[in-house]
């Protein structure tokens, strides 16, 4: 299994690309160029290239004697947000920042993918997924609908994400859950719009609004079994413009995170009986929009236990993540069509003196090029242990 020192070599330009990606950010399906330096990297390699799955989608397929398959995949896509940082490779682009790690998972798949073609300590065939769109758009579901598994058929699939929280040097998967399911729900509240100072005129958008919205507060609280885990956030709340006037409409918008879809189901009919609740008290006209779009990420057990195992292999800390995260991920798309893994990896500080993690998401946020080689390593570990090569 590979350790920090056999990738050394291979350090010095992989930091250079994933610098060059961090200043040239992409967002999701127009990852063109970051597509065009993968696609060029993984020929130089000799590997067969396929691009365009799913929209900007890039498949490396790389094999070695006869065996089984496994998929490894990483996201490309960076952020809709500015960039803070004073760094020399800060994003070039404005209003666009790689500020969740998206660079550094690119650079380790690639990394993986020059290790693995020149050790070839495996038997099978290795395909490196490289996918668009990660964040918010589904690009892992465009390239499962564009036929990724049946183009490519894969026993298993793979991926692991930079955690901040994590300190660099550890690793953390489980079985079942590990990210949930994301909802959004759009409600809008129509009244019929007057002076606020004759308010029995009209029915105030505002006031059921603010009802609304404290209501929604309450369904996981008092609608959902206290042993199972949810989030419901309201996000947004707009309505007005001038001080005497009472708004025609109020939008509500949020957030609904959980792990199970029969809770996803109560969840939804709660909101919706709520609303129309509110509705027929304050004499408004209320619309619900509730879209479901990511499920929650589910690990298969056998997979979870390869994910730590490779860890291990590689030198890392491996553990057993104590619980889920309410945060989403459209690997799940994946995760339901093949049996797999994803794997927490920390790369927050590991002591004293080390620089501070910035939270994903964050303005000033860099994935840590510290991590280069243990992603590289896991990567590795992972194709060598589900491809092992039978010694006669």
């Amino acid at each position: 299994m590979p350790g920090p020192d056999e990738v050394a070599d291979l350090l010095p330009a992989l930091r250079a690309l994933r610098h060059d990606l961090h200043a040239n950010p992409e967002l999701a399906f127009n990852e063109h160029r970051t597509a065009g330096i993968v696609a060029s990297a993984l020929r130089e390699l000799g590997l067969e290239v396929h691009e365009g799955v799913g929209g900007t989608g890039v498949v490396g397929v790389l094999r070695h004697g006869a065996g089984r398959s496994v998929a490894l995949r990483a996201d490309m896509d960076a952020l809709p947000m500015a960039e803070r940082s004073d760094l020399a490779h800060a994003s070039k682009v404005a209003g666009v920042h790689h500020g969740c790690g998206h660079d550094g998972h690119t650079a380790m798949l690639l990394g993986a993918a020059r290790q693995l073609a020149r050790s070839r300590r495996f038997a099978g065939t290795v395909h490196f997924v490289f996918q668009p769109a990660e964040e918010g758009h589904g690009g892992a579901r465009a390239m499962v609908r564009d036929g990724l598994f049946e183009r490519f058929p894969s026993d298993a699939v793979y991926a692991l994400h930079n955690w901040p929280d994590l300190p660099l040097g550890q690793a953390q998967t489980r079985a079942g859950p590990i990210m949930a399911a994301a909802d959004r729900f759009d409600i809008l509240v129509r009244g019929r719009g007057g002076h606020a100072a004759q308010p029995q005129q009209t029915p105030d958008a505002i006031l059921a609004a603010s009802q609304l919205v404290t209501q929604l507060n309450t369904i996981v609280a008092r609608r959902i079994d206290p042993r199972e885990s949810a989030v419901l956030s309201v996000t947004r709340i707009e309505g007005g413009h001038s001080h005497n006037v009472l708004p025609a409409q109020v939008a509500i918008t949020g957030t609904v995170r959980s792990f199970d879809p029969a809770t996803q189901d109560r969840i939804e009919a709660a909101l919706r009986s709520v609303a129309q609740g509110v509705a027929l008290a304050s004499e408004t006209a209320v619309e619900v929009s509730y879209t479901r779009y990511y499920p929650a990420t589910i690990n298969s057990a056998a997979e979870a236990g390869t994910a730590l195992a490779a860890a291990t292999a590689c030198g890392l800390q491996a553990e057993v993540a104590p619980r889920p995260a309410f945060t989403s991920e459209d690997f799940a798309f994946m995760l339901q069509a093949r049996p797999g893994a994803y794997l927490w990896l920390g790369q927050g500080s590991a002591g004293p003196g080390d620089r501070p993690s910035h939270p994903l998401h964050h303005p000033c946020y860099d994935f840590n090029d510290a991590a280069l080689p243990l992603g590289i390593g896991w990567f590795v570990a992972v194709a060598e242990r589900e491809l092992p090569v039978k010694w006669s």
